[in-house]
């Protein structure tokens, strides 16, 4: 039964939500899809991602083509190790709201939530597109922030050339 709980609040927060509130981040911002240079595959298994690691150019558009083969939910986030720890504490809090989700403020997640347009969350069997301009080199990883899943091993290093 819990495990239907956070099934149901992710895939409530997995809703789809404009890029018109998307942020701009120190390492680049979303983009649409025609702008992308380059495409790249990611599967998410239950729990790891292949490949295990990215290398991106500064200035590069990439999209991600994001196909879940596990059992459970998943996300790609793009982001540091602070962005991802606080998207973690906010997952944490949405799963343990009741089902009917009264108070839920999806926008106070900010730019570390699903309205940042640097993460989305694919359902098992599902695929998913993110597509990223990377501005410059920064220290960030690809995560899944699903509750457990990252200190499980579900994240892998982005490097920014």
């Amino acid at each position: 039964m819990k495990h239907l709980f956070i099934a149901a609040a992710l895939a409530l927060v997995s809703l789809p939500i404009l890029a018109s509130e998307a942020k701009t981040f120190a390492f680049g911002e979303p983009a649409p899809a025609s702008k992308a240079t380059r495409t790249v595959e990611v599967i998410l298994k239950d729990i790891a991602f292949e490949p295990a690691g990215l290398e991106v150019k500064a200035g590069e558009t990439v999209r991600f083509i994001l196909t879940n083969q596990g059992k459970l939910p998943h996300e790609f986030n793009l982001g540091d190790a602070a962005m991802h720890a606080a998207h973690q504490q906010q997952m944490l809090a949405m799963a343990g709201m009741s089902m009917n989700h009264e108070g839920m403020d999806h926008g106070a997640m900010g730019g570390h939530g699903h309205d940042g347009g640097n993460t989305v969350l694919v359902q098992p069997g599902q695929r998913a597109e993110l597509t990223w301009t990377f501005r410059k080199s920064a220290p960030i990883e690809f995560a899944c922030n699903v509750p457990g899943h990252y200190q499980a091993g579900m994240v892998g290093k982005l490097t920014i050339e």
